[in-house]
């Protein structure tokens, strides 16, 4: 993917991802292309895109906590949290805004260090506290309406990358982040 998608990044986005200490994302439509699979025997699998592994866990080596915040429940969101060390996992959320908001107060945080980024209605509540909102190309155009910023890429292709770079790029670890992979 090249790097020249984020040289010319408005300052005032650069300001809130430079302030982000947590970065959440909903899962199905953001971290996986938001098709159901079922097996015969009735075991629902996912996909999750490798790039988007890496910018989650270069977000948490590099100081900013990561969450998933997910409706629904399922075990191939678990195994993949548990393979990336994300300890903050919300399956099962009604209501994402008031997720956010709990996890932000256990983190001590305000809601201008978070991030969410998100491809549909339900993300919405959550989207409009968060201080950077970030909606992946393929989502529900009221969702990329409410985004201070959208993803070139669909979600579970690669677009949580780009929204890791991003806040990196904002935060200037880019040069340590380039040197380490020398």
């Amino acid at each position: 993917m090249p790097t020249n998608y984020l040289s010319n990044i408005p300052a005032d986005l650069l300001a809130r991802a430079a302030k982000i200490r947590v970065a959440a994302f909903d899962v199905d439509g953001t971290l996986t292309d938001g098709r159901l699979w079922y097996s015969e025997a009735g075991h629902e699998t996912k996909v999750f895109h490798v790039h988007d592994g890496l910018g989650l866990k270069r977000l948490q080596a590099n100081g900013v906590q990561v969450a998933l915040i997910t409706a629904r429940i399922s075990h191939p969101v678990a195994l993949r949290a548990e393979e990336l060390e994300i300890a903050h996992v919300y399956q099962g959320q009604g209501d994402k805004r008031a997720c956010l908001e709990d996890l932000l107060e256990a983190l001590n945080l305000t809601p201008e260090q978070a991030a969410f980024v998100g491809d549909d209605l339900p993300d919405l509540p959550a989207m409009r506290i968060a201080g950077l909102v970030v909606a992946v190309a393929n989502a529900h155009p009221w969702v990329a309406e409410a985004a201070h910023w959208q993803t070139r890429l669909p979600g579970g292709m690669g677009a949580a990358r780009e929204a890791c770079d991003l806040i990196l790029h904002a935060q200037g670890r880019d040069a340590a982040e380039r040197e380490r992979w020398k």
